[in-house]
């Protein structure tokens, strides 16, 4: 198992464009003119007539729904159920995984919304699967993914570069994390990488790892 933290995924094929997910839009809260939407796990407030960074416009609110336009079409979007109407200061979420007695950070998570093992790999530049793994999470990788090679500590084997909906540690979440599908029976857990642990604070405090997010 030692030797599954020096595996480091090293996607060659960086030119290789990932084609892009459609943004995910959650509307938080709806005034006259006005709208607070997560955006691709961004929060933004927009007035009538302004562009998020994500180039999403609002083109009409009012306290019952929102008008955005999204690639030149106009969409409607409603609160969610699960949505907070609350306009607060984000919490900082702060999670903690301990090492087991062989030195490894493993932790139960989730990905497109199903229960995984993941091994937190810091040297890991992205989430990393073998292939029965992304098949039990319906991930269609031979048909949707890019072909690429990565660097094992086996040498360099076929993968594919995929995109994953949405990747869950305890309460932090985010969307549209790049992962790799790797052909064969390795990494065993799912080796949680750089592509989504590079987006959190990440420090060790004796056997612990401690992940923050805002």
């Amino acid at each position: 198992m030692k030797a599954l933290l020096l595996l480091a995924i090293t996607l060659l094929l960086m030119e290789i464009p990932l084609v892009l997910a459609s943004p995910v839009i959650e509307v938080q809260a709806l005034f006259s003119g006005k709208a607070i939407a997560q955006i691709d796990g961004q929060r933004r407030v927009l007035s009538v007539g302004e562009i998020s960074p994500e180039g999403i416009k609002l083109i009409a609110a009012d306290p019952n729904r929102a008008i955005f336009e999204i690639d030149g079409k106009a969409q409607d979007y409603t609160l969610g159920s699960s949505i907070s109407l609350n306009f607060a200061v984000p919490e900082n979420i702060e999670e903690k995984v301990f090492a087991n007695e062989g030195g490894m950070f493993l932790s139960v998570g989730s990905i497109n919304g199903q229960s995984v093992r993941f091994l937190l790999d810091t040297g890991a530049s992205s989430v990393a699967m073998n292939g029965s793994q992304a098949k039990r999470l319906g991930i269609r990788y031979e048909s949707e993914g890019k072909p690429t090679t990565v660097s094992t500590a086996s040498g360099f084997v076929k993968a594919y570069s995929v995109r994953l909906k949405t990747v869950s540690l305890g309460r932090i979440k985010r969307r549209n994390v790049d992962a790799v599908v790797i052909d064969g029976k390795h990494p065993g857990p799912i080796l949680l990488g750089m592509s989504f642990l590079g987006m959190l604070k990440v420090e060790q405090a004796g056997n612990a790892l401690i992940l923050r997010a805002q």
